[in-house]
């Protein structure tokens, strides 16, 4: 390839040689990414070069503006374009290179001086996150300073991907003046504060799927005028393939609601995407068009790979009665020849299926194989192995092999990523995970076995996979040569070798989890009929494709347009009717469709339909452990393996006689993934160490995703019927036990504080400080002393919990008794509600959550109380009815924190029913038998009063009032807990309402004798102690003048008790 030699290039007077045999230090500065050199292009010479004149050197002066460099290739005579094109002020983002290579300076004049969408398809390590770069400064020059209200969003398939992008855009851009923040943790309620004042914000579909499913309710979406989608070809994945696609066509839907809503304004929201070599990247364009056209696209094929890459594919014989794992472990006996063969000396990736698979390969090469090492490069791998916690891995390295994946500590990882990097260890065995995430130089990239393992099964890796994997060899900064061997069956061989040559056409994924999608966007409004299902599937990547392919997504073929549409419908209502069976959504004759709680909550908190069909099926009656049984089984840990070397630990965490064990043990041994799930659960629960690195890794996986499942599960159940009080407690429980990460009866309080983890807690615990109170009040230079730390660690730690809330809960019940109902006042009191002004440790989104209980397992009542609330006033208060359960009169009270265990409160408390009739609104109350046999049936003691003359009739027969009755009498107001045996006839019977006095007095008169007689008569013998003088029993003829006064005549003495019944 001629070149003509740039003017700004710099002198060149060495020229790279191969490698020494594992060289001490690479034998040559990489060229950084972007330049000619990583381009696979020889180094250029100077216009100008510095030549020796006597002793002295003479300087070459570069022109001010770079000319672009020409070069000839097979299509003549191309260009490399110069980073002087770029405005100076954004030069610095290009600082490592003067000349953009070969694919960049093509894709150039689209990205920079256009605001088309745009989509690059070309081969790994082609420089494509430069075009990303590009975009930026797109927008930057299109917006005057500052740039305040602009938002980018640089999506990539997974963390690793982001997190790399992450740390190199702060350098280059932070200077700018553009703010970088990485969201890739699961949902917080904090996300949205976190971002406003971001400019560049990276993410993973899913994150964003959970972060947009409000996008209508948040205006810092609509902020986002560039959306930079990398590996765009992970669409085609089985796992998070739909999400992204989901993810996509929803910014599509945020950008065109924009516009119609504000016309004038001239927004818009910019796609660029970038994508490995596919063949297909025509129908990404399609999916990435605006209402003008599709968008503009670059596709590049592997003849334009900066560095050539050779390709071998190498077939090993394999019986058919032989299962996968003996024949991958026959190809660990093979790797020796092969690193031998196709290494060059050179630092060697090898991709295995399993985590086992890569430790046991790298075993048998160190004792197959001795690596020729210099003592100094001895010495640098013995200061590695100093370092490494991993005893294995530390034998390993000292013979110049490691491996590397997700179960390795994450110390023991940047070690060896550190020495493959720097050519000190010369082979690396690692799972596919690797391929995805970290960039680790290789000049050969060996796959052994193209089987993997997935959800306990095998299957082929997919060709982006295998791509991915290879792309790893040859990368242009670090390499100018690289090899790529697969290791497979003989059968297969011919397979291979055909797909190493041809392209696999990526399909969507998206008709295989349409349902969960369809609800996310019923719940957004999106979609409320069929029709409307319609309009967006055609904005998704699946239209595409269906058109083009449809026999793929079970359509049958020879269909037009309309025909596959009119299938596609019916895949929408066949998704529909599953949604609505479940009670996620409402649909009536006319196929309208309306979310319901249910559906809402489940798009909210990202839950797999599934999942959510399991939360249907809970009886009420559930308790702590039947619920962590169910979240066991949830859809989202799924992709939780159950390994054969980690049986032996999950069962001595669930039974051993020696140490201490899960709470509820799990009957047989660990036989299954839930099973797996269910112990980690309770271990992480129970404090109790999970010694394996790969466990305790997993472990925190199903936090993240249990802390979100669980909080569904609680709010699912506060919208059911009132009749499962025990699963809803104790789901509420649950979920505050998933966010503290320990048992709601735990010792181990103290780990909730800041800066206690378990070795402190552990002491705090066998010094007796297992409450909040006693923390408190112990002295803070005790605490010190008991955690070995100085001051004034105790006092940060007293003073932590010292701003923790305090709650109080009082109940009274209201002196207005009723044989069905009663009613009580419930007050919560924030007991420190002066020091929490000041200061509080728990975080503002903190709240509790009082649920009352019936011995039916009715739920009398539930609320949620934020700690802002009881704040302002200091306390709430409730007066709530309840009604009387057959099992019992004893309510339970409960007060259950969001967030902090050894916070909560419960209590039982007894209600009182009262037995006697009422009065003023129960018109069919019969009297209960007497009480302690001391009350008698008030039908048997008197007759029938006769009305006169208006007045209300009293009557008790079979214990009722009549209706007549009802105007006269009330309740008392006494606080008498049983009015059957106190000593209050008031109690009894009531009081009588006076009616407006009668013109005869004397007739009034009689009435109201004849009424206190009647009420003498109906009561019982009073159980207090005390004198009485029983009434004669004989009826005495009313005479009104015998009560007349006579001063003449002396009435005769009588004793004071005998004057009163």
């Amino acid at each position: 390839m001629a070149t003509v030699p740039p003017p700004l290039q710099p002198p060149q007077t060495t020229v790279s040689q191969a490698a020494p045999p594992f060289p001490q230090k690479p034998p040559f500065i990489p060229p950084p990414l972007g330049s000619s050199a990583a381009s696979g292009r020889p180094p250029q010479q100077a216009t100008h070069a510095e030549m020796p004149d006597k002793g002295t050197k003479r300087a070459s002066v570069p022109p001010m503006m770079p000319q672009p460099l020409c070069i000839q290739g097979s299509s003549g005579c191309d260009v490399l374009r110069p980073v002087s094109e770029i405005p100076s002020k954004f030069r610095s983002v290009f600082s490592e290179f003067p000349f953009f290579n070969y694919i960049q300076s093509k894709a150039l004049d689209d990205v920079l001086y256009t605001s088309k969408n745009f989509v690059a398809c070309a081969p790994t390590g082609s420089g494509k996150t430069v075009l990303f770069e590009l975009a930026i400064i797109r927008l930057l020059m299109e917006t005057s300073e500052p740039w305040r209200d602009v938002k980018a969003v640089y999506m990539a398939p997974i963390k690793a991907l982001c997190s790399q992008c992450f740390t190199s855009w702060k350098k280059k851009f932070g200077p700018l003046g553009l703010n970088c923040k990485e969201l890739t943790g699961d949902t917080d309620v904090d996300d949205f504060f976190e971002i406003q004042d971001s400019h560049i914000i990276f993410t993973t579909p899913e994150k964003w799927d959970s972060m947009t499913r409000k996008w209508k309710d948040n205006c810092l979406l609509h902020l986002v005028r560039l959306f930079l989608i990398d590996e765009v070809h992970v669409v085609k994945d089985a796992t998070r393939g739909a999400t992204l696609e989901v993810v996509v066509s929803r910014m599509k839907a945020v950008h065109t609601y924009r516009t119609a809503q504000n016309p004038e304004a001239g927004f818009y929201m910019r796609f660029v995407a970038v994508s490995a070599t596919i063949p297909n990247i025509s129908d990404v364009a399609d999916w990435l068009s605006k209402e003008s056209g599709p968008a503009t696209y670059l596709d590049m094929d592997e003849s334009h790979r900066p560095v050539k890459l050779r390709k071998v594919v190498l077939g090993f014989p394999c019986n058919p009665n032989q299962s996968e794992f003996k024949f991958d472990l026959s190809l660990n006996y093979k790797m020796a020849n092969i690193i031998q063969t196709y290494s060059d000396q050179k630092p060697a990736l090898v991709f295995c299926s399993t985590r086992k698979g890569a430790q046991q390969s790298a075993a048998v090469l160190a004792k197959d194989a001795r690596f020729i090492m210099s003592t100094e490069h001895k010495q640098r791998l013995i200061k590695y192995t100093n370092s490494i916690l991993d005893s294995k891995l530390r034998e390993l390295v000292m013979v110049g092999v490691g491996y590397h994946h997700a179960g390795v500590e994450l110390s023991d990882r940047k070690l060896i990523e550190e020495a493959f990097t720097l050519g000190d260890l010369p082979v690396l065995f690692t799972t596919r995970t690797l391929a995805m995430g970290v960039n680790l130089p290789a000049h050969l990239v060996v796959i052994k076995s193209t089987m993997q393992y997935v959800a306990g099964s095998c299957e082929e890796y997919s060709e982006a996979d295998l791509l991915q994997m290879i792309g790893r060899a040859g990368r242009p900064q670090f390499d100018t040569s690289a090899n790529a061997v697969i290791m497979t069956k003989v059968q297969t061989r011919d397979k291979y070798m055909k797909l190493m040559n041809a392209m696999e056409i990526i399909e969507s994924s998206l008709h295989s989890h349409l349902v969960e999608h369809l609800n996310a966007e019923i719940v957004l409004q999106t979609i409320s009929d069929v029709n409307m299902a319609l309009d967006w599937i055609r904005s998704t990547f699946l239209y595409i494709r269906a058109l083009k392919n449809p026999t793929h997504y079970g359509f049958p073929a020879g269909l037009d347009r309309y025909g596959i549409e009119a299938k596609l419908q019916e895949l929408c209502l066949k998704n529909l009717n599953s949604l609505s069976s479940i009670g996620l959504i409402n649909m009536d004759e006319d196929i309208n469709i309306k979310p319901t709680e249910a559906g809402r909550l489940m798009a909210r908190y990202c839950v797999a339909f599934d999942t959510m069909k399991q939360f249907c099926e809970v009886g009420g009656t559930e308790t702590l452990s039947d619920l962590i049984k169910l979240v066991s089984k949830s859809k989202e840990f799924s992709d939780i393996q159950l390994r054969m070397n980690e049986k032996r630990h999950l069962n001595t965490l669930n039974r051993d006689k020696n140490r201490i064990t899960i709470r509820f043990p799990i009957e047989g041994k660990i036989k299954t993934s839930q099973m797996k799930v269910n112990c980690l659960i309770q271990a992480q629960l129970g404090s109790i160490p999970i010694q394996e690195f790969g466990l305790a890794q997993e472990t925190t996986k199903i936090f993240r995703n249990g802390m979100r499942i669980s909080r569904c599960l609680s709010e699912f159940l506060s919208h059911r019927s009132k009749t499962g009080f025990s699963a809803q407690l104790n789901s509420l429980i649950l979920a505050k036990c998933f966010r503290s990460k320990l048992w709601e009866d735990s010792p181990y309080v103290s780990k909730q504080l800041e800066k206690i983890g378990q070795t402190l807690s552990m002491a705090m615990v066998n010094a007796g400080l297992t409450s909040f109170s006693k923390i408190e009040q112990t002295n803070p230079r005790e605490l010190e002393l008991i955690l070995n730390r100085h001051p004034p660690f105790g006092n940060q730690i007293r003073e932590s919990v010292l701003h923790l809330p305090k709650y109080e809960v009082t109940l009274e019940q209201l002196p207005r008794y009723s044989c069905d109902t009663a009613e009580i006042m419930v007050k919560v009191n924030l007991k420190n509600q002066a020091q929490l002004l000041s200061r509080r440790t728990a975080p503002d989104y903190h709240f509790v959550s009082l649920i009352i209980g019936d011995s039916d397992n009715n739920v009398v009542f539930l609320q949620k109380l934020t700690d802002l609330v009881l704040l302002k006033s200091g306390s709430w208060m409730k007066k709530i009815d309840v009604a009387k359960a057959s099992e019992g009169q004893d309510i339970s009270v409960n007060l259950i924190s969001s967030e902090y265990v050894g916070i909560d409160i419960q209590k039982k408390f007894n209600m009182y029913y009262s037995e006697a009739r009422r009065f003023g609104h129960c018109d069919n109350h019969n009297i209960s038998s007497d009480v302690a046999g001391q009350r008698q049936q008030l039908s048997a003691l008197k007759p029938q009063a006769t009305p006169q003359r208006g007045k209300a009739t009293y009557t008790t027969n079979q214990g009722s009032a009549s209706h007549s009755d009802f105007g006269n009498k009330r309740q008392c107001n006494h606080f008498c807990k049983n009015k059957d045996l106190c000593g209050h006839e008031c109690c009894k019977v009531g009081v009588t309402v006076p009616l407006k006095r009668s013109a005869n007095q004397e007739s009034s008169f009689s009435s109201y004798l004849t009424d206190l007689k009647s009420r003498c008569d109906t009561l019982a013998q009073t159980p207090i102690k005390r004198l009485k003088m029983k009434m004669s029993e004989e009826m005495v003829s009313d005479n009104i003048q015998q009560f007349a006064y006579k001063p003449k005549e002396r009435i005769p003495s009588v004793p004071w008790y005998l004057q009163y019944h």
